[in-house]
């Protein structure tokens, strides 16, 4: 069987998309790990999949997995990637499109200059809700990492981030601290560790280590979850421009209770065929 797929990526953090809607397969962990790597198979930091919603209000069902095969429950850059899809493919032809995810339902806008703009919902804080382990909700919260303690933001974007502030970005190991948060028993679920480092009050540098991927050179919801906590913290202003490896994402974000909105470009790298 041959499965028709496209390549895409937000500011080089890269995807490959499938229509499940027109289209009929069985995935497997397995069979995803062989598809993403980068020597022996497609190479990708996450698959995308399409598929009919199992709530009649919204348009489609948005399912992301891992380059390790794990299924998670949000991909801010994913998420302009698969309102650019959708609609190149002709499964819709509205220009805001409804979309349910494990994580939530979201908002996509494809807008007429080609970026997207996607309504990612209140980003939420209560330690359970992350989930990370904490007497209480704080702004900022110790983490004891290799023997160092990181004041770190904790907050879920539909997905697990820990945002910790750094004074130079190019300098710091993310390499080293990237895994150990990532897997810090206080994260249930594992955590997407970002590194920011502060330019002026609307603008900050990111590096995210992506759990069960690794550092990618842009992460959505994690440009999210950095902006947001900037705010927080009393450094930041929205709109927040954040400097990410692969380009620039634009945040805005009213307080909390509020959505947060990104905006972005979604490029289509080429079109396939894989045999399963």
């Amino acid at each position: 069987m041959l499965l028709r797929f496209t390549k895409m990526h937000g500011l080089g953090n890269d995807f490959m998309v499938i229509d499940l809607v027109t289209q009929h397969a069985q995935l497997s962990p397995k069979l995803i790990r062989q598809w993403s790597d980068r020597y022996l198979g497609i190479g990708f930091d996450q698959l995308l999949v399409v598929e009919p919603p199992s709530n009649p209000d919204v348009d489609f069902r948005y399912r992301i997995y891992n380059a390790d095969g794990s299924e998670v429950e949000q991909c801010g850059n994913g998420a302009r990637c698969f309102a650019r899809f959708v609609q190149d493919k002709r499964l819709t032809a509205k220009s805001e499109i409804q979309v349910e995810t494990a994580g939530g339902l979201i908002t996509l806008q494809v807008r007429r200059d080609g970026q997207v703009t996607v309504n990612m919902g209140a980003p939420r804080f209560t330690p359970s809700d992350i989930p990370f382990t904490a007497d209480r909700e704080a702004v900022s919260y110790p983490l004891q990492v290799n023997g160092q303690t990181l004041d770190i933001s904790a907050l879920s974007m539909g997905n697990p981030h820990c945002i910790t502030l750094v004074d130079d970005l190019d300098t710091y190991p993310v390499a080293e601290f990237g895994p150990l948060i990532e897997n810090h028993p206080r994260f249930a679920n594992r955590v997407n560790a970002g590194f920011m480092q502060l330019v002026d009050e609307h603008q900050a540098r990111l590096r995210v280590h992506e759990r069960g991927v690794g550092e990618t050179q842009a992460c959505g919801t994690g440009a999210c979850a950095a902006a947001v906590a900037g705010i927080q913290l009393g450094h930041l202003k929205s709109p927040v421009t954040i400097r990410l490896p692969g380009g620039h994402l634009k945040i805005e974000w009213a307080g909390p209770g509020q959505p947060v909105m990104m905006s972005g470009p979604a490029t289509r790298v080429y079109e396939g065929h894989i045999r399963i």
